[in-house]
């Protein structure tokens, strides 16, 4: 593969990635462009102060027509992981701080056998599916359950403390997730995720953007910009090099060739005379 095309390639797989990875950004919803998967949204406070109480994340989500999260399978906690990733990737200046989700426990059972039976999905899912960290449920006045996100702590008994699930005092300060029900962007790819925007978040730090044709077309033609300038610039450059090289063998060449049959047939000439 020649140089020029090395470059093309590279530029474009660079910039393909900027059109069709966007980051997940706290306090904007995601959609997918189908009636298959809910809409989620992750809250991050980079402020601690800012975090709120599981009776302040349920209400919040509820404002908006959604709920705290609830999670039916390990397919959809792990699409919840790759989201959290997104958010969270370096540079983002996203530290430690666990979520929100919607279980709960209704009750006050102790550390007892009953106690991980009595926890219930805040938005009246009937998942069974759980995704406790280590010895937890601890229960006794931990009745509110979070998913650890904490990247730079020591690894417990059970690994890192990464999207686990622990209970923990209602009254705690935490980021959180809302899941709501599946929208449809017209404009958007299916499976493919998108973003929408959402009334103002009362809480601070939230950043919420707006979505829509003209957003998704600026999104889509702008991370395009650079790589149209270097194909502009390396065609440029290949034709200036052929018609460098076009002229030197126009220059050279066929005067050259004359010169020597020339000079030959005229010392031909004297010999023979």
């Amino acid at each position: 593969m020649s140089p020029l095309a090395s470059l093309l390639l590279g530029t474009a797989l660079l910039c393909a990635q900027g059109a069709f990875g966007r980051r997940v950004v706290s306090g904007q919803k995601v959609c997918f462009a189908d009636l298959k998967h809910p809409c989620y949204k992750m809250a991050y406070f980079h402020e601690l102060s800012s975090r709120v109480s599981f009776p302040e994340a349920r209400l919040a989500c509820e404002s908006e027509a959604g709920a705290l999260l609830s999670l039916e399978n390990e397919a959809e906690q792990k699409l919840i992981e790759s989201l959290l990733q997104n958010l969270t990737k370096p540079g983002a200046g996203i530290s430690d701080g666990d979520f929100w989700i919607g279980l709960w426990r209704n009750g006050d059972g102790q550390t007892s056998g009953a106690c991980p039976d009595l926890y219930q999905w805040s938005d009246q899912s009937h998942s069974q599916y759980r995704n406790w960290y280590a010895d937890e449920p601890s229960c006794g006045s931990e009745k509110c359950v979070v998913m650890y996100h904490q990247p730079t702590a020591n690894p417990g008994l059970g690994g890192p403390y990464l999207y686990q699930w622990n209970d923990d005092r209602c009254n705690m300060k935490h980021n959180y997730i809302c899941k709501y029900a599946p929208e449809i962007n017209p404009t958007a790819p299916v499976e493919k995720p998108y973003f929408t925007n959402q009334p103002g978040d009362p809480h601070e730090n939230v950043v919420i953007t707006e979505a829509g044709i003209i957003p998704n077309i600026i999104y889509v033609v702008i991370p395009t910009i650079p790589l149209l300038l270097l194909i502009l610039v390396a065609f440029g450059t290949c034709c200036f090099q052929m018609l460098q090289r076009s002229k030197g063998r126009t220059k050279t060449s066929p005067n050259q060739s004359t010169l020597w049959i020339s000079k030959s047939t005229r010392k031909e000439g004297g010999m023979e005379v």
